[in-house]
């Protein structure tokens, strides 16, 4: 089945940009900034976020600038393969967090993946809770 997606909102007009000043993690990427590095690919690297939620929490981050996952599906297929690579190696039971846009949370506007290693009764909460939708709320989209 083929389905004719309207162009998606977030595109960015320039695509995937090598580097963007005052991205932070930009900056990071290119060694402008501390940062705890895990791990490095050429496309990617895996950071301690500044404040972890759990053991074991990363940022895998693209190396070219990319707003977010929606950006440049192919970068985002990178980032999601990089952080598998990551948790087959862990055995980590986890929650794998992106977000698109301010009203989903998102506060550094270059793509990035948090792992978050979980654990039964660890007391760490999702930040949403069940809503009330009506059917065609439900299938608006």
């Amino acid at each position: 089945m083929t389905t004719n997606l309207p162009a998606h909102r977030h595109t960015h007009p320039k695509g995937p940009r090598p580097s963007v000043p005052n991205c932070p993690f930009c900056a990071i990427v290119a060694g402008r900034a501390p940062a705890t590095v895990m791990r490095t690919w050429s496309d990617a690297i895996a950071i301690v976020p500044l404040n972890p939620v759990t053991p074991g929490h990363w940022l895998v981050i693209p190396r070219t600038h990319v707003p977010d996952a929606a950006t440049d599906p192919g970068v985002s297929a990178a980032v999601m393969r990089r952080a598998a690579e990551v948790i087959a190696h862990t055995g980590d039971d986890c929650n794998l967090i992106t977000s698109i846009g301010a009203p989903a949370t998102q506060t550094v506007f270059h793509l990035h993946l948090h792992i978050v290693p979980r654990a039964t009764g660890d007391g760490l909460p999702l930040p949403w809770t069940p809503q009330q939708a009506t059917g065609t709320e439900m299938t608006a989209r």
